[in-house]
């Protein structure tokens, strides 16, 4: 089996942890959560762990060793090694108002600082509105967050995430406000936050805002990259799975994701399409064709489904599947020219929520040879 079919099925199928006295991982909250990082190779994924796929998945873990290092084995065989990456340093301290900082801003991957600046939406907990596979307010019912990460917080974070675990990019996201600017406002006040205390790549991520002028305000205020994510692509997938943010159009988003790509450039701007809720694999693909000629990285992930969501029981997409748009949607990417090496920041840079990039490299490695 090749590197990126067994990370392709690490993602699809899940992790068991067997015998580990501390499983770890994020539970509940906004962004990759019931996940853990896992190093295989050179490439470093969230696997999910403590979802209910994970509990019947064939691939199992042994504890790791002091370094991190475990045995790995699909239906009782040996595989290989892999290696889960240690807590970060930072999480031991604290702000200067009180709050641990892990509270503030979480490890992803073994490099990036990840927040959510607003812990609640507008949307959220509202049947007729909410996204059925969010749960960005379940990480603060449980208190390991705050609802507003302020400024200053952030800012004292990131420069120690920095100082003592060499993090190489910061990926800002936020629930979605109730005004017209749909989060831009937050996150231009965090960036330059952030950005007066240290030289940190940030991409923020936000909904498409009412007045594109955003977009300028936020590259002014440092902002090196902007993710704009419209998860499912399909029409009645869009109503079904996620009834308020489908009020937005697509061809909203397209005008949007336009205007962004004329303030931060090619390939610096991305999306987040959440394979598996619905849609057609031909759509998916047809999607990021023309998200690729228009500058917008379509960053295809797995979708994950997690507890205390009204998707928790949803199946996860066939690996199958995954692997045949993973393939297609690489290749555009890959001859459209906007790879992930050449993003600033982001999701799509760091990579670890799916496997697209392993996709990505081995179209360019194809076309050198």
């Amino acid at each position: 089996m090749n590197i990126p079919e067994l990370l392709t099925e690490l993602q699809a199928y899940g992790l068991r942890l067997e015998g580990f006295s501390d499983k770890g991982g994020r539970r509940g909250g906004a962004g990759p959560t019931d996940h853990k990082a896992v190093r295989l190779g050179q490439a470093t994924i969230m696997v999910p762990v403590h979802t209910v796929a994970s509990l019947r998945s064939p691939y199992a873990a042994e504890e790791p060793n002091i370094l991190g290092v475990s045995k790995l084995f699909k239906n009782e065989e040996f595989v290989g090694t892999i290696v889960f990456p240690k807590q970060p340093r930072f999480y031991s301290y604290a702000t200067s108002d009180g709050v641990p900082f892990w509270k503030i801003a979480q490890l992803h991957s073994h490099n990036v600082l990840a927040t959510t600046v607003l812990q609640n939406c507008v949307r959220y907990g509202d049947k007729s509105t909410s996204c059925q596979f969010c749960a960005i307010g379940e990480s603060l019912k449980q208190k390991r967050t705050i609802s507003y990460k302020r400024p200053f917080q952030l800012a004292e974070v990131a420069r120690a995430a920095v100082e003592l675990d060499g993090i190489e990019q910061f990926v800002i996201t936020t629930g979605t406000p109730p005004t017209p600017d749909r989060g831009a406002k937050v996150l231009c006040e965090s960036v330059k936050a952030i950005k007066a205390v240290v030289n940190l790549p940030i991409q923020v991520q936000c909904e498409p805002p009412a007045d594109f002028s955003w977009f300028n305000r936020l590259k002014l205020a440092g902002a090196d990259a902007l993710g704009m994510h419209l998860e499912a692509v399909e029409d009645h997938v869009r109503k079904k799975i996620m009834p308020g943010k489908a009020e937005i159009s697509v061809s909203y988003y397209m005008e949007a994701f336009k205007a962004a790509v004329a303030v931060f450039g090619r390939g610096q701007v991305s999306t987040y399409l959440l394979a598996g809720l619905g849609d057609s694999q031909e759509a998916l693909v047809q999607m990021s064709r023309e998200l690729v000629q228009i500058g917008v990285y379509p960053f295809v992930v797995p979708f994950v489904p997690v507890g205390g969501t009204p998707l928790e029981n949803h199946p996860t997409p066939d690996k199958d599947f995954m692997q045949r748009v993973l393939a297609q949607v690489g290749s555009l990417i890959a001859e459209g020219g906007i790879t992930s090496t050449e993003m600033k920041a982001g999701c799509a840079k760091c990579g670890a929520c799916s496997t697209l990039k392993s996709f990505e490299q081995m179209t360019k490695a194809v076309a050198v040879a």
